[in-house]
């Protein structure tokens, strides 16, 4: 660590992202404002790597990137960013609502199917 900045390797080993995955976030926008030392090398700070969490936690939810790089936009005018994330936030919440709706759906589905082959073997 050198002060309050981070290499990547070691935002690697603070996030569990590659070294890959870190660039790549930078590169299309998740990300923003990174630091380099006077050899190119990047400097990360330690609200880089907050939003790095934050950026693993959408993706383990299952937040396509796409949408994350909404959340980045700029709220619109007369907004506030802390109103947009929250707007952002709820329309993401129904989402996962509706996903939930029909993974229970299929759940009920699988389970019949699952009664059915019982009451099969059972006639067998």
């Amino acid at each position: 660590m050198m002060g309050d900045k981070y290499t990547s390797k070691q935002v690697s080993e603070k996030t569990g992202l590659s070294i890959h995955t870190l660039r790549y976030y930078e590169k299309i926008g998740l990300i923003n404002g990174i630091e380099r030392d006077e050899n190119g090398y990047r400097l990360y700070s330690e609200s880089d790597v907050a939003w790095f969490h934050i950026i693993k936690y959408y993706r383990e939810m299952g937040m396509p990137i796409n949408e994350m790089q909404q959340f980045r936009i700029k709220p619109e005018q007369g907004s506030s960013l802390t109103t947009a994330r929250r707007q952002f936030m709820e329309q993401y919440r129904n989402k996962v609502i509706d996903q939930m709706k029909k993974l229970e759906e299929t759940l009920v589905k699988i389970d019949y199917k699952i009664d059915l082959f019982k009451q099969l073997e059972a006639s067998e």
